[in-house]
């Protein structure tokens, strides 16, 4: 009795240790993406939105990002949020989906060289460079040290999963029961031929799905075939590498599911997205399944061809072999896979589209949040946030128009025109809610200084397009109740009433640019054009008061009067929506 409970404590205890080894990883995981994040945030969202314009670059853009956040889940999450605000289209999604497959065979790389060395003496120095800036070193110097910390981290969990995952064949002298119902379980798995390869496979689905990370999985994956879980590797190495194959290629599917939960509620491009990448993935593993034998053989045989320095290690040559003949395994087969696959990038772009139809009720303008568990993207989804305020400016211009247009045609019936522009006014209202909640949601996780002001600078700028389309949809009203009345202006009043909106649509257009990009000449001008809508309101409301004392109609010239007001309110706004886009705080 006594023994037994010695051996389940033993047994608690070993299973904690790499528990333990596993979440280090994962942290330090998770710590060096938002590091390299709040370092490269701005230049990964450029090559994300700017440099996808054709499937190539895509392919490369999602290699590069996914190799310095190490995480594809991270990047396919980020694609299907970037669909989701409109940054990316679909046929640009799947290029870089394609290519954040590639960038996380780096993980594999990564465990398989670590028996080549101690990895204390990697890690621990980068830990230690990295502690001093993170906290002595103010911004840019912080982010660094995070990225430095974070990367150790990854580096000494690697480590420790590999140390705390028992060998079986030590098992087997300390602890034999536990090692014996280990061996157990992997005979009910192998010795089935084709058939164990699909029961590995589904095993990679499920450990993938458990864990949520795909460079997770292929570390637990790796070590396990090192330490002699998946067979005797001194007697069948093969054998142990096509079970860890296997298993490789269910984690490629089993990836997909986290892009596939981040899609639940985003529009159905971005549904089509999470889609594709399931599409691409399972295509590729179907092809190597029916190819699994032969190219298994041939990934061994070119594993065979590497220096020998390289192949043998402390834990012995055939532990070794199969280590790199796994990353050699990983990446080739997604290289293989997206070398096929890219030609046919319109044809899974219509198999998405058919799969996920239109939905004719779905708001273009609803923006959520989407983001991944396990690694934080709320430095990088700050580009959807980009978008989604361009659209509110662009929704804001086009009101400015539509009141225009009902002003200038008093004969005809715009009842339906003037309904519209309701309508937009409430959609811009539900944007400012949607927008500000979603920069909320994105403060709350890690950023860096600068996009921390940022956001308090598109919580400034949003409020301020609703504020004037609340400005707009008044004057359309006035407008409105002008004809209703038969209050008709003048040639004289409707002149000067349109010198003013003119200058408020040159505004319009300053402050929709000043969102791309704003310097001191931008500010300037907006200062001048406001100025001038100053002038010209304080000018017309005089004439407006002259003329009532020469015997005018009042209610005429009140109306003319609030329609004035109101147009130089929305230039107030709109030189707000400046100044905060130039982080400046307007004193009133």
């Amino acid at each position: 009795m006594f023994i037994a409970s010695i051996s389940i404590w033993s047994t608690v205890v070993a299973l904690l240790q790499v528990l333990g080894s596993l979440g280090i990883f994962l942290y330090g995981m998770k710590v060096m993406s938002e590091g390299v994040q709040k370092v490269a945030g701005d230049k990964m969202r450029a090559a994300l939105s700017g440099m996808t314009s054709t499937r190539f670059r895509g392919v490369l853009t999602g290699f590069f990002t996914t190799t310095l956040v190490q995480s594809s889940s991270a990047s396919t999450v980020l694609v299907v949020s970037f669909v989701n605000a409109g940054l990316l289209t679909l046929m640009q999604a799947i290029g870089v989906i394609m290519g954040a497959n590639l960038g996380t065979t780096t993980t594999a790389w990564i465990v398989a060289l670590i028996g080549k060395f101690s990895v204390a003496t990697i890690a621990l120095p980068i830990i230690g460079i990295g502690l001093p800036l993170f906290f002595a070193g103010k911004n840019k110097g912080r982010d660094w040290g995070e990225a430095c910390i974070g990367f150790g981290l990854v580096f000494l969990g690697l480590g420790l999963l590999k140390d705390s995952v028992p060998d079986l064949r030590m098992m087997m002298e300390t602890d034999p029961g536990t090692a014996q119902n280990i061996q157990h379980i992997i005979e009910l798995l192998g010795g089935h031929g084709f058939g164990s390869v699909v029961l590995f496979m589904t095993a990679g689905i499920f450990l993938t799905l458990i864990v949520q990370s795909s460079s997770a999985a292929m570390a637990i994956t790796m070590t396990c075939a090192l330490n002699g879980w998946f067979g005797d590797i001194g007697t069948n190495p093969l054998g142990v590498f096509q079970s860890s194959a296997a298993i490789v290629l269910g984690e490629n599917i089993g990836t997909t599911v986290t892009a596939w939960l981040a899609s639940t509620g985003a529009n159905t491009i971005a549904k089509r997205a999470a889609r594709a990448h399931f599409t691409f993935n399972v295509i590729g593993v179907i092809w190597c399944l029916l190819l699994f034998y032969p190219f298994t053989q041939f990934v061994w045989s070119i594993a065979a061809q590497l220096p020998y320095g390289l192949r043998t290690a402390a834990t012995g040559m055939s532990q070794s072999e199969v280590a790199f003949a796994t990353a050699i395994f990983h990446s080739l087969f997604n290289f293989s896979n997206i070398f096929l696959l890219i030609w046919f990038v319109p044809q899974i772009e219509r198999i998405v589209t058919w799969w996920v139809k239109d939905n004719a009720q779905e708001n273009e303008t609803k923006l959520r949040y989407i983001g991944s568990s396990l690694v934080d993207i709320g430095e990088l989804s700050l580009a959807e946030a980009d978008g989604a305020v361009k659209k509110m400016a662009l929704l804001t211009s086009d009101m400015f128009d539509g009141m225009i247009e009902v002003f200038n045609n008093p004969e005809s019936d715009l009842s339906e025109r003037v309904a519209e522009l309701k309508s937009m006014e409430n959609v811009c209202d539900e944007m400012l809610h949607d927008i500000t909640s979603y920069l909320i949601q994105c403060s709350t996780h890690e950023i860096g200084s600068g996009n921390a002001a940022s956001i308090t600078s598109k919580l400034r700028v949003v409020s301020e397009f609703e504020e004037a389309t609340d400005r707009i949809y008044r004057m359309v009203k006035i407008v409105q109740r002008k004809y209703v009345k038969g209050r008709d202006f003048s040639e004289v009043q409707h002149e000067e009433l349109m010198s003013s909106s003119n200058q408020v649509r040159m505004l319009m257009d300053v402050a929709r640019n000043s969102l791309v990009s704003i310097d001191g000449t931008t500010l300037e001008r907006a200062y001048e054009i406001e100025s001038r809508v100053d002038r010209l309101r304080k000018r017309n409301n005089k004439a407006a008061a002259k003329r009532m004392q020469d015997g005018a109609v009042v209610q005429t010239e009140m109306i003319f009067i609030d329609l004035n007001n109101h147009l130089e309110a929305v230039a107030n706004h709109l030189l707000n929506v400046i100044q905060a886009s130039k982080r400046e705080v307007r004193v009133d």
